[in-house]
């Protein structure tokens, strides 16, 4: 017991990294998401393009390669980063284009009738967005959401490259220094329980939206 006392102070500390980068990501990513999922659908064909290639170099590189290229390509180009700032960028980057996709996918899944009933009503195609479509696709895509976000709480361990000490760093630098194993279980049960309270928190929204059936 007094040994997980003494190591617990690090592991927080590492763990607060962890959150910060997570949701920072997260309240970065989603509104950028949803930006690129509606440029996607737009009449403008040069735009649809444009994101689409984007979110194709986005999916198809490693997120550790997209953060090397930030931390250490960008200074190339006069734009130097802290640690910390570079991996917000990168994850940001990164985690929209998947989230965009998940967007678009739930955008097209409702039905046309939708916009008809809208526009009979009067409504312009900002208010049909936001009063009748999203609120139906956020439902939709509660499932992908929750399992891209759990997956982001796990990615950011990638952040030891830049040297950043987070909850799997600073986990690990103690079992290098005291050769014992337990601050890797500690770690994985933080993980634990931070990818169990998003699962009750998409769980519950679940149900909350599960007033818009089909």
């Amino acid at each position: 017991m007094d040994y997980l006392i003494q190591i617990m102070g690090p592991l927080w500390e590492g763990t607060t990294i962890t959150l910060k980068l997570f949701g920072v990501t997260l309240l970065l990513s989603i509104p950028l998401g949803l930006s690129l999922a509606l440029m996607r659908l737009s009449r403008f064909k040069s735009l649809d393009r444009l994101v689409n290639g984007y979110i194709w170099v986005m999916r198809g590189t490693p997120l550790m390669l997209q953060m090397l290229f930030v931390y250490f390509a960008l200074p190339s180009f006069g734009i130097l980063l802290p640690d910390f700032l570079a991996a917000i960028v990168a994850f940001t980057l990164n985690y929209a284009a998947y989230f965009a996709e998940i967007f678009r996918a739930g955008i097209q899944s409702i039905g046309k009738g939708q916009y008809e009933a809208a526009q009979v009503l009067g409504m312009s195609y900002p208010q049909t967005m936001r009063r009748i479509i999203l609120p139906q696709m956020v439902k939709k895509i509660l499932p992908p959401l929750s399992n891209e976000t759990i997956t982001l709480v796990k990615d950011t361990s990638l952040i030891y490259v830049l040297a950043l000490n987070d909850l799997l760093r600073a986990a690990r630098n103690i079992v290098q220094r005291d050769f014992n194993i337990t601050p890797f279980i500690v770690a994985a049960a933080f993980y634990l329980i931070m990818t169990l309270i998003l699962t009750w928190l998409f769980q519950y929204m679940e149900k909350r939206y599960a007033v818009y059936e089909d």
